[in-house]
C-alpha cells in the first residue's frame, strides 16, 4: 500500500554504500510505502554510492528526487534544501546509515490520522553496532506533547532519524538553519515557539547505527566550545532560561573532557538506557 507522504534523507561521500543498501531495503519493505523518497547528495560522491544510488532510482524512477549539492553543506542545510523538494505535506526523516522496522511508518501515519491537529510525531530508537541484533543501547525520549516541550529545555526530545513531520510547521519555523552541532535541536525549538502539537510513540521502530568513532567525536575541548556556540544560539530564541543553559554546559563539559571509554560508557548506561 503507498500513501501520499515524503521520506527526506541526505546522503554524502563518506558514507558506507552497504549501510545505504541496508536503509533503502528497509524504507521499500515498510507495510505503508511512500509515494516520493527525496535523497539530497550533499556533495560529490563516490563511484560505489552512485553505483548504489543509480540501481534503486532506475528501478522507480517516478518514485525519487534526486537533489545534487556541489559542495558538502552538512547534514542541517542539505536537508534545509531537500525539505523545498518534497511534494507532501507530511515528510519522515531518515538517516542512510540507519534502519526502519516495516511497521515504521503505519504507527506514525495513524498518529496523524488520529489526531489532525498534530504537527510531528517521533519514537525511541534501538542503537546497535555492526548488526542490528547487536543492541548497545535504547534511547527513550518523552511521549506527550508536555512532556516533549519541558524535556526540550535541557535535552533533545525527538531522535531526528526518527520524526515524521508537517512540512508547513518546518518552514514557518525558518527551516532548518546552521547551528553548530544542533541543527535539529534549533529546529524542534523555533517549531515549539510556534505551538505545535508533539508526541512520541512508545516503541522504537528504527534502528541507529553507531561506532566507537561516534564516542571520539563527542569529547575533547574544542567539541564543548562548537557545543557551547550551538547552545549559545538556541538559548538566544528565548525557549531556555539560565539555568537550563548552565546547567547543559556544565554537564557537556564534564562529559567532553572524559577519557572516551567512559565516555562511551555514560553515553550507553546513562544518557541513552
Amino acid at each position: 500500500m503507498t500513501e501520499n507522504f515524503s521520506v527526506l534523507m541526505s546522503l554524502y561521500a563518506k558514507e558506507k554504500a552497504e549501510y545505504f543498501r541496508q536503509c533503502m531495503d528497509s524504507i521499500l519493505g515498510q507495510s505503508v510505502l511512500p509515494d516520493q523518497i527525496v535523497i539530497v547528495k550533499d556533495g560529490p560522491l563516490t563511484d560505489e554510492l552512485e553505483a548504489v544510488l543509480d540501481e534503486y532510482v532506475s528501478k522507480a524512477p517516478e518514485l525519487y528526487t534526486v537533489v545534487p549539492l556541489e559542495t558538502n553543506r552538512g547534514l542541517g542545510l542539505a536537508l534545509a534544501e531537500g525539505i523545498l523538494h518534497c511534494k507532501n505535506e507530511l515528510v519522515a526523516r531518515m538517516d542512510t546509515d540507519d534502519v526502519c522496522r516495516p511497521d515504521r511508518f503505519e504507527l506514525q501515519l495513524a498518529e496523524f490520522r488520529k489526531d489532525p491537529e498534530l504537527d510531528i510525531c517521533g519514537s525511541h530508537i534501538i542503537e546497535f553496532e555492526g548488526e542490528i541484533g547487536n543492541a548497545v543501547a535504547t534511547r527513550t525520549v518523552p511521549l506527550t506533547d508536555a512532556e516533549i516541550k519541558k524535556y526540550q529545555k535541557r535535552r533533545d526530545s525527538f531522535n531526528h532519524m526518527t520524526v515524521m513531520y508537517k512540512k508547513s510547521k518546518v518552514l514557518a519555523a525558518g527551516n532548518y538553519r546552521s547551528c553548530p552541532l544542533m541543527e535539529d535541536t534549533y529546529l524542534w525549538v523555533n517549531m515549539m515557539l510556534l505551538g505545535i502539537r508533539a508526541m512520541n510513540i512508545d516503541d522504537a521502530p528504527v534502528y541507529a547505527r553507531v561506532g566507537k568513532d561516534m564516542f571520539g567525536r563527542r569529547g575533547g575541548f574544542s567539541y564543548f566550545l562548537k557545543y557551547k556556540k550551538g547552545r549559545k544560539q538556541v538559548r538566544k530564541t528565548g525557549y531556555i532560561g539560565f539555568w537550563d543553559y548552565y546547567y547543559t554546559l556544565t554537564v557537556q563539559l564534564a562529559v567532553s573532557l572524559m577519557p572516551n571509554r567512559l565516555r562511551a560508557w555514560v553515553f550507553k548506561k546513562l544518557l541513552h538506557k
